[in-house]
């Protein structure tokens, strides 16, 4: 099996040819429950010696962008504020453009300094919003958000992932929520998080490079590699965080390149 592995990975290879650019996943590909990925504190190192551009893309819903950076700092991960983008950061921005300003959220209150021009309420709300709010999820919130649907908020989701990884191990994540207020309300939400090809237009037009230079990196088949080939670009898959050899193998999407990690990508990438 791990020759067929090597014989894969090398045959594709070519599939990075041309790009310049890279956006990247940070959970589950840069890091697991808090400790940087082995190799990836030098990998991110050298691409930026040969001068790589990089954003950084996360569906991350429970820490606004200031606690992310410095996570990342503890764990020895250079990486600024402006290059990250999370789904609050581009829900902001597209709830202000349909003149939505005031929505009930489903959201940790932290992450809430993240939505800049958004009132949270909770009468009168235009919109639900809904991202993770892990154990905090409870019957009464999901069901007010239910009632506010109901009565013809709109309803926009901030992710759909099914599952992430902590350090003890997979978590049910905010996707079985929002199918079942889908399901319950008869809406259907607007996800503004990855894998809309929205989110990865916005953090693409800060590269400068067309979406056919650019891949994106991550450990999410569905969110990151088919969100990010149906946005144009360049899928790549790492084999850490939530990765699983049996969904690779049963999904219809394929990798343009399969790396056991972001360690690989230096040399995938540069030679």
């Amino acid at each position: 099996m791990r020759l067929g592995r090597n014989i894969w990975y090398h045959v594709r290879m070519d599939r990075l040819r041309g790009v310049k650019g890279l956006l990247a996943d940070l959970d589950g590909t840069l890091y697991v429950g808090g400790e940087a990925i082995p190799g990836a504190r030098e990998a991110l190192a050298s691409l930026r010696t040969a001068g790589v551009p990089m954003r950084f893309l996360t569906n991350t819903t429970t820490k606004p962008r200031e606690n992310l950076v410095a996570n990342l700092a503890a764990m020895g991960l250079d990486i600024g504020a402006e290059e990250i983008f999370t789904a609050p950061r581009v829900a902001a921005e597209v709830l202000r453009q349909r003149g939505i300003t005031r929505a009930y959220f489903l959201l940790k209150p932290a992450v809430l300094a993240d939505l800049d021009g958004i009132e949270p309420v909770e009468t009168g709300a235009q919109a639900v919003v809904i991202g993770d709010m892990a154990e905090e999820f409870t019957y009464p919130r999901l069901n007010h958000a239910f009632r506010l649907l109901l009565d013809g908020a709109e309803f926009y989701a901030l992710a759909e992932n099914r599952m992430y990884k902590r350090s003890d191990g997979m978590c049910l994540d905010v996707g079985a929520f929002v199918r079942g207020l889908e399901y319950a309300s008869r809406r259907s939400a607007v996800l503004l998080g990855k894998p809309s090809p929205a989110f990865f237009q916005t953090a693409l037009a800060t590269l400068g490079l067309p979406a056919s230079e650019v891949a994106c990196i991550g450990d999410d088949l569905e969110g990151d590699v088919g969100g990010a080939q149906s946005a144009g670009l360049r899928g790549v898959l790492v084999r850490t965080g939530k990765f699983r050899e049996e969904d690779l193998a049963a999904s219809p999407i394929h990798p343009d390149v399969v790396f056991a990690s972001f360690a690989d990508v230096p040399k995938g990438l540069l030679g």
